[in-house]
């Protein structure tokens, strides 16, 4: 399969989380502090030719509510990492940022599809192990903040 019918076959949702991933990354590797960038990523991204495959509304939900709400997002995953925030890579990073919005923000997105999204970016985009790594942290998270609906599973 060619990388565009990869492309093809992905849902508007999971394209949106790619490029919502895309923005994050290029916030946090500019030091994440300047909140006026948000607007000038968001159009950035929105210029690609394969934007268009993407929920743009669900891009927006998420890259917007990751830039306002990442500090209580990194406190609420930084228990269950196993090093300093400042060791994590870029891309782990964004992806944690992602996943813990969707568990505490989106329950309307059952908890599995939300861990299981954040995993299929960190295959994509991530280091040859960083899934499992996103899929440990996300996990204890969501049996904190969706302690419920987790149990209600098992």
């Amino acid at each position: 399969m060619t990388d565009k019918n990869k492309m093809n076959n992905r849902s508007a949702r999971r394209r949106a989380r790619e490029f919502a991933l895309q923005g994050i990354y290029a916030w946090l590797i500019s030091g994440d502090k300047d909140l006026r960038e948000a607007g000038a990523i968001d159009a950035h991204i929105q210029e690609d030719k394969d934007f268009g495959d993407a929920d743009r509304v669900w891009f927006k939900t998420l890259l917007h509510g990751v830039f306002a709400d990442a500090p209580m997002l990194r406190e609420q995953f930084t228990p269950y990492i196993d090093r300093p925030l400042e060791e994590l890579s870029p891309i782990e990073h964004g992806i944690l940022l992602i996943g813990s919005y969707e568990l505490i923000k989106h329950v309307e997105v059952p908890y599995k599809v939300a861990i299981n999204e954040a995993v299929e970016l960190a295959k994509e985009f991530g280091g040859t192990d960083g899934f499992k790594f996103v899929n440990g942290v996300l996990d204890k998270l969501a049996a904190e903040v969706r302690s419920a609906e987790v149990n209600a599973g098992r």
